[in-house]
C-alpha cells in the first residue's frame, strides 16, 4: 500500500503559488512532512484530504484490498478510508467524548448502535481517555484533546492517517505518549505526519521529505539523508555581532545562542578556517536544505 502523489500544482485565488509540481511516493508506515510555516505542507494535506481541489496533478492509493483509487476523482471512496486530524480542530465544548465519537462513528456509516459502543470504548481505551470518557470536551487539557483528534481520525479503521502539526504546544510527557500513539498507528496504516518540529520526524519517521516554497527539495530516509551531510557541516562560536560578517563569507545554515555566545553552523564540502568538523543530525539537513532554496530564490 501505497500513496503516489504527481505533479500536483495549486494556486489561490489571492495569487498564492502553494504547492509547485510535487511529486512524492509515499509507502506504508510514518512518513515525515517537513517544512517552515508557509512552505506548503497544510496545502498539501489539505489536498490529499480532498478538502480543496489541485489545479494539476494527481493522487492515487494502491494496493488497497478493493483496489487502487484516484483520490481527486473518488473523494467519497477516499474519505471511507481517510483519517484526518488537521492543525486546528473545533470540539463541542458542552459534548463528552463518549458521545461526540459516537455520533462521529454514526456520520462514518457505523449504524449499528453496539458495534459503535465497541468501537468507542476501544478507541478511547487506545488513546487513554477511558477514564475521563464522560467528561465534556471543554475541560480537557491540549493534550487530551490532540489523543481525542486522533481517536476520531481512527474511527473506521482508515487505511490513510494525515496529521497536521499534531505536538504544537504539547509538554514534553503529552508529545511523548502521543509518539508511542502514532508509531503503533503507522505499522499497519500510512501516516502522514506533517510537522516543522525536526525531533519528532528523527524520532518517529523512516522516511521523509523536506518541502519549501510549495516545492520538494529533499526526500528520503532520515538517516541517508543526514549521511549526505558527513564531513560538510562546520561549527563555531561567535559573538552575536559577528554573524552577519561571517554570513558573507561562509554558507550559515543555523545560530543558536548557547552560553551567552552564538553557536553557528556552516555548510561546506572543504574544511572553513576556525571552524571544527562536527557530526550533522537532521535539524541540519532541514536547515541546509530550506537555506540552499532560499539562497536559490533570493539570487
Amino acid at each position: 500500500m501505497k500513496l503516489e502523489i504527481n505533479h500536483l500544482s495549486k494556486t489561490y485565488a489571492n495569487g498564492v503559488h502553494a504547492l509547485k509540481d510535487v511529486s512524492l511516493t509515499i509507502p506504508q508506515g510514518m512518513f515525515g512532512l517537513l517544512g517552515p510555516n508557509g512552505a506548503g505542507k497544510s496545502s498539501l494535506m489539505r489536498t490529499i484530504a480532498t478538502l480543496q481541489e489541485a489545479d494539476s496533478g494527481n493522487i492515487r492509493l494502491t494496493g488497497l484490498p478493493d483496489g487502487d483509487l484516484d483520490v481527486l476523482m473518488q473523494k467519497d471512496s477516499v474519505r471511507r478510508v481517510l483519517g484526518y486530524l488537521p492543525q486546528e480542530f473545533g470540539v463541542y465544548p458542552r459534548v463528552s467524548a463518549e458521545a461526540m465519537l459516537d455520533h462521529i462513528a454514526t456520520l462514518k456509516g457505523i449504524a449499528n448502535s453496539r458495534e459503535r459502543k465497541e468501537i468507542v470504548s476501544g478507541l478511547l481505551q487506545k488513546v487513554n481517555l477511558y477514564s475521563v470518557r464522560k467528561k465534556n470536551l471543554g475541560t480537557y487539557s491540549g493534550g487530551m484533546k490532540q489523543r481525542f483528534g486522533i481517536a476520531q481520525a481512527l474511527i473506521g479503521s482508515p487505511r490513510l492517517i494525515i496529521v497536521d502539526e499534531p505536538t504544537a504546544g504539547l509538554d514534553p510527557a503529552e508529545r511523548n505518549r502521543f509518539h508511542n500513539l502514532l508509531s503503533e498507528i503507522g505499522e499497519n496504516t500510512i501516516v502522514i505526519l506533517s510537522t516543522h518540529i525536526v525531533e519528532d520526524v528523527t524520532n518517529l519517521c523512516s522516511e521523509m521529505a523536506i518541502i519549501c516554497l510549495g516545492e520538494v527539495v529533499a526526500t528520503g530516509d532520515p538517516n541517508d539523508l543526514v549521511t549526505e551531510l558527513n564531513g560538510k557541516i562546520w561549527q563555531k562560536f561567535v559573538e552575536k555581532s559577528e554573524i552577519e560578517t561571517y554570513r558573507q563569507n561562509v554558507r550559515v545554515i543555523s545560530t543558536q545562542l548557547k552560553g551567552g555566545k552564538t553557536r553557528l553552523h556552516a555548510y561546506s564540502d572543504l574544511p572553513l578556517s576556525g571552524f571544527d568538523p562536527i557530526s550533522p543530525d537532521l535539524e541540519d539537513v532541514y536547515f541546509a536544505k530550506i537555506t540552499e532554496k532560499m539562497d536559490v530564490i533570493t539570487v
